[in-house]
């Protein structure tokens, strides 16, 4: 059965909440965007059920830190794994590349050093690029941040259902190709736009919940994620992020806690 687990669902400097990673599930791929901040990313894992033994697809949006350091916690754990069959891919930018490199580079010990060698692969990718990460068919694309080079994805199912994953900052028309019509877009939403003097999403290069309804109805698509929130109004999220986006958009929307599966997609 396909479907999304929220590993998390926080911007970057939550505390409350993991920093946004998921796991896109097939009947036999597991493929795991992004890690977050830190070595929460295991208790998450396993929180979930999911051992490192069955990760080996794992893409990485970008470099900033509430994504990218987690990552390097997964690379040291599948080098430790007793028995790890297979190889881990892992797919980014070239600037994530050079990060995620060097950094292990420079702390993993000579003896997982030697192990990465031997079950990770690294793939450097490039706009508009398809590739094959187990039955999940991708293709890669520049959310052309002013920020930080990053990547969102198109994801084709087995069964053709299509997800499409925007990254961490505002939708850019040229990548319409990439997300119109989707069954499921996943759409960062760091506030509400009734919050926008408290949170300063724009001047963050985010957007709200209200924007993210807005993107979603003019893209024709079937179901919308929001996620890489704040957490200032957790008790309250579901619901009111949910009211504020589907003011302009009328398909299903998911605002999903942490941990949350969604399912079947």
């Amino acid at each position: 059965m396909n479907k999304i687990t929220m590993l998390g669902t926080g911007s970057a400097t939550v505390s409350h909440i993991y920093n946004t990673c998921f796991v896109l599930s097939t009947a036999t791929t597991r493929l795991l965007v992004d890690a977050g901040g830190g070595n929460g990313i295991l208790t998450q894992l396993r929180k979930v059920g999911l051992p490192i033994s069955d990760i080996h697809h794992l893409f990485v949006t970008h470099a900033h830190t509430d994504h990218v350091f987690g990552v390097i916690w997964v690379i040291r754990m599948v080098a430790q794994c007793k028995g790890y069959e297979g190889h881990l891919h892992v797919y980014g930018n070239d600037k994530v590349m050079k990060v995620v490199r060097t950094i292990i580079d420079m702390i993993l010990a000579k003896k997982q050093l030697s192990k990465v060698g031997e079950r990770v692969v690294f793939h450097e990718l490039t706009d508009g690029e398809k590739f094959d990460a187990g039955d999940i068919r991708l293709t890669c694309f520049d959310i052309h941040s002013t920020k930080e080079k990053q990547y969102g994805f198109r994801a084709q199912l087995p069964d053709s259902t299509v997800v499409a994953c925007l990254g961490d900052e505002p939708y850019n028309p040229l990548n319409r190709s990439y997300v119109e019509h989707a069954d499921w877009m996943m759409c960062e939403a760091f506030c509400l736009y009734a919050d926008r003097d408290t949170f300063k999403p724009y001047e963050k290069s985010h957007s709200t919940a209200l924007d993210a309804g807005r993107l979603a109805a003019e893209l024709g698509v079937k179901n919308l994620i929001l996620y890489h929130t704040e957490e200032k109004t957790l008790s309250t999220r579901k619901e009111s992020y949910t009211k504020e986006a589907a003011e302009n958009f009328k398909g299903k929307i998911f605002v999903p806690d942490d941990l949350e599966e969604i399912l079947p997609i």
